[in-house]
């Protein structure tokens, strides 16, 4: 029964995604199976570190990343908090953990020419409602920055044409507004144009050919699709046409506080990452500017 309070607590009062929250669930039953299937006990209430260590280890001899087992035990640590805090238990098993090791992963971001070439290729594609949709969701991707799952969580009601903007829904339900380039919203009055004389009576603003609301795989598929044929890249995602946007405006001198706001990040701690990738960037105006570089 903790395990179901735990998840309407999330849903109800933190507000995560259903996303976020399925993600929570699995850890936590996860768990709970190994817990049943070593110490022949589903009873997580009374469950001590050295059981939990038991379960790291298991997973690090099953080759499960760091960064996994790290993520696992996060869900693990909010539920423990969440048995605290409802006075279920009196304290985490968890207080002395400590996180494993991981090495920091740097995010290649496509570059502006790969993106340009892709949004050329679907322009010169033929004029059908997917093609058109798909043509929107890469420009909204990259113009916006928005998550893959904002995307997918889009109304009707969130585009405003006369004021050139769209509300994005973010996590935990935190609102914000981002403006429409005049690219992005031809492209949009085409699409909507298209999708109207479909006559489907559904809600979300990208839809399928049947009108359904459009997936996270399928997102994920135009994407891999569109850029596999311009880009030697390993990983081809929505999420790496976010880190673009980001680095891109950085590198164009755009303000950090402002591209934070435009991610919906809550702190700058979350946007700084991006700024590794615009290094090289750096390094190229410091060494053209500064007096003693060697200027090539």
């Amino acid at each position: 029964m903790s395990i179901i309070h735990f998840i309407d607590y999330l849903t109800s009062e933190k507000k995560y995604s259903p996303h976020t929250v399925r993600a929570y669930q699995d850890d936590l039953m996860s768990f709970k199976l190994f817990c049943q299937e070593t110490y022949d006990s589903e009873l997580l209430l009374d469950v001590n570190y050295g059981q939990i260590r038991s379960w790291i280890v298991e997973m690090v001899n099953k080759n499960i990343s760091n960064r996994t087992i790290n993520r696992k035990i996060s869900s693990l640590k909010t539920y423990y908090k969440f048995l605290v805090k409802s006075k279920q238990i009196k304290e985490s098993p968890l207080l002395s953990h400590q996180a494993l090791k991981v090495s920091k992963k740097m995010q290649v971001p496509f570059s502006q020419a790969e993106i340009e070439e892709v949004l050329a290729n679907l322009s010169s594609e033929d004029t059908d409602f997917e093609s058109i949709r798909n043509k929107l969701i890469v420009e909204l991707l990259y113009s916006t920055g928005m998550r893959r799952a904002e995307l997918i969580e889009l109304n009707l009601g969130s585009v405003n044409l006369h004021n050139a903007t769209l509300k994005v829904l973010g996590k935990r339900n935190k609102e914000r507004y981002i403006p429409l380039l005049d690219s992005v919203q031809k492209t949009l009055t085409i699409y909507l144009t298209e999708r109207k004389q479909m006559a489907y009576d559904i809600d979300y603003l990208f839809i399928t050919i049947k009108g359904n609301k459009i997936y996270p795989n399928l997102v994920y598929r135009i994407i891999n699709e569109y850029f596999s044929k311009v880009s030697s890249k390993v990983k081809k995602s929505p999420h790496v046409i976010r880190h673009s946007f980001a680095t891109h405006l950085l590198n164009e001198g755009a303000d950090l506080n402002s591209v934070k706001e435009l991610l919906g990040h809550s702190s700058l701690a979350s946007t700084q990452i991006y700024t590794h990738s615009s290094l090289n960037e750096l390094k190229k105006v410091y060494n053209q500017a500064h007096p003693r570089s060697t200027k090539t």
